[in-house]
C-alpha cells in the first residue's frame, strides 16, 4: 500500500537502511514507550554507581541514551556525563539539556571514542540491533577500547530464556490515542516485535530485531574481545542472576 510507512524503505540517509536508525529517529518510538518506569530505571543507576564506587567526578558515557533522560539524572548525581546516540533526532532534543558537564553527540557504538570513560552505561536492551553479527563483537571492542584504565563498563540486556518463556504473541497497546498492534515471535535467533498503527489517517509499520544473545553468547565475544567480565546480575537491585528466572541480564566487565 502506498500509504504504509516502513522502517525497511530507503532514502539518501544510509542510516535508515538499519531498521533501528529510522525506528528510534520516530516520534511515534518514544509515544510508545513513554511510560517507561522512569523510578525504576533512576533506582538502577543509584544501585550501579554505588556498586562501581566511582569518584565524584567520574566520566561516565551513557551509550544509546536516546533524548537523554537517564544521562540528565547521572549529571544530576554529580558526573560528567556524554550521552552517545545514533538517532540526530533524540541527540537535537538531548542538546537542549547540555551544561559544561553534560554533552551529547550523534555517535555509532561499532566506533570507540578518544575520550576514557570511567565508567560506560550501555542500558536497557541497547545492544544487538545489528544485521550483521560481527557488529556486535566490533562494538564490545570499542566500548573497551573507551574505558579507561581503571574504568568499568555494563551492559543491561534482556534475560532470552526469561523472554522467551514469557512471550506475548499478541497484543494491543493504546498510548496516546493510538492504538499499537505487536506481534512477537523468534525467527533465526532473533526476537522480532513487529508494530503497525494508524495515526492521521497513515498507516506505519515498524520492527524491532533483537539478536538473542545469552550469556554464553556474551561470555564468547568477551572472551574474543580480552575483555574480563567481573560480575553479572539478574535485576535492577543487583541480585544474582539465574538463568530462567531473572528478568535481566546485567554484565559488569573491562
Amino acid at each position: 500500500m502506498s500509504d504504509l510507512k516502513n522502517t525497511n524503505s530507503q532514502t539518501a540517509n544510509p542510516k535508515t537502511q538499519n531498521w533501528f536508525a529510522s525506528w528510534f529517529d520516530s516520534p511515534y518510538y518514544h509515544i510508545l514507550y513513554k511510560e517507561r518506569n522512569e523510578e525504576e530505571a533512576q533506582l538502577f543507576m543509584d544501585t550501579i554507581v554505588h556498586y562501581l564506587n566511582l569518584p565524584e567526578d567520574a566520566k561516565i558515557l551513557d551509550l544509546a541514551c536516546g533524548k537523554g533522560r537517564h544521562s540528565i539524572y547521572l549529571n544530576q548525581m554529580g558526573f560528567d556525563v556524554t550521552g552517545a546516540d545514533l538517532s540526530s533526532n533524540s541527540i537535537a532534543f538531548a542538546k537542549k539539556s547540555e551544561n559544561k558537564t553534560l554533552n551529547f553527540v550523534e555517535h555509532d557504538m561499532r566506533k570507540p571514542f578518544e575520550q576514557k570513560f570511567d565508567a560506560i552505561l550501555n542500558l536497557f536492551t541497547s545492544f544487538g540491533y545489528f544485521e550483521n553479527d560481527e557488529d556486535n563483537l566490533t562494538t564490545l571492542k570499542a566500548i573497551k577500547e573507551s574505558i579507561s584504565e581503571y574504568g568499568f563498563a555494563v551492559i543491561d540486556f534482556m534475560n532470552v530464556p526469561n523472554v522467551l518463556a514469557n512471550l506475548v504473541p499478541d497484543e494491543v497497546k493504546t498510548v496516546d490515542n493510538i492504538d499499537f498492534h505487536i506481534k512477537r515471535y523468534l525467527k533465526d535467533n532473533h526476537i522480532y516485535k513487529e508494530i503497525d498503527f494508524e495515526d492521521n489517517g497513515e498507516k506505519y509499520h515498524f520492527t524491532e530485531k533483537v539478536k538473542a544473545l545469552t550469556l554464553q553468547d556474551f561470555e564468547s565475544m568477551m572472551e574474543e574481545a580480552d575483555i574480563y567480565l567481573l560480575d553479572i546480575f539478574g535485576d535492577y537491585r543487583l541480585k544474582k542472576f539465574h538463568k530462567l528466572e531473572s528478568e535481566r541480564l546485567i554484565m559488569i566487565f573491562k
